[in-house]
């Protein structure tokens, strides 16, 4: 939004509203792991910095913008992939040159969009029409953690990927933890399961052991949370 009077700061983001009807909906979708690659496996934050729409992606009519604020796909692209699953469907009730629309498309995503100027319109038609859906949706499939089997930690040394005795440690290795063969473990005095052991080293309320404790393999450090994949794919094979 622009300030031509430069009686203030000038603005400098825009905000995206990021709701549901109300506080039991059910079926909200909030693809974390998805943001968290995205973002190099750290937590997406809630400001984001992305180009503007400039170059071969602004759409042009005569020489001139074909759409005052068009929105760059990258922004797009983001949102979809955070809120939304291959196959919803997407409303854009202000659709101009087309953005979410054709961005839904490229990734097997469906839309409704609204637009009652006839010039827009014209452009968004042509624009959908020209983007190409994936050509494989295995490539959109991102699964979620929580909806994946659980794997008890005890699991990964009943079936060898991690003998009791092992030595555990955080990123930073300021902790450290050895394995027992019930599958909990013992620091510091400490006894307990993978979480409240990793919570009360840290003097935290609560604490993710699949990612906080790391192991060694190859002289490189490995979250758990490694080898709980290594059985989810097993399982998923074996199905």
């Amino acid at each position: 939004m622009p300030n031509f009077r430069g009686t203030r700061f000038t603005n400098a983001h825009e905000t995206m509203v990021w709701c549901s009807k109300n506080k039991g909906a059910k079926g909200v979708t909030f693809n974390y792991e998805a943001m968290k690659a995205l973002n190099e496996g750290v937590q997406m934050r809630s400001d984001w910095t992305l180009p503007l729409c400039t170059g071969a992606e602004r759409i042009k009519k005569d020489g001139k913008k074909a759409h005052p604020t068009q929105k760059p796909e990258a922004l797009i692209y983001r949102v979809l992939l955070a809120s939304t699953k291959p196959g919803d469907v997407i409303l854009d009730p202000f659709l101009g040159s087309g953005t979410t629309a054709a961005v839904a498309k490229k990734m097997g995503r469906h839309f409704i969009g609204i637009e009652r100027d006839e010039a827009y319109a014209a452009v968004a038609k042509e624009r959908i029409a020209n983007a190409e859906p994936p050509e494989d949706m295995d490539d959109f499939d991102i699964p979620q953690k929580r909806t994946e089997p659980r794997v008890p930690f005890g699991t990964l040394l009943e079936r060898g990927l991690i003998e009791p005795g092992t030595r555990l440690f955080d990123t930073r290795k300021r902790f450290y933890a050895k394995v027992r063969a019930d599958g909990t473990l013992i620091a510091d005095g400490r006894r307990g399961s993978i979480h409240k052991v990793g919570a009360e080293v840290q003097g935290a309320p609560a604490c993710n052991g699949w990612t906080f404790w790391h192991y060694e393999e190859k002289g490189q450090a490995q979250p758990l949370d490694h080898l709980r994949q290594v059985v989810r794919d097993g399982m998923k094979e074996s199905a």
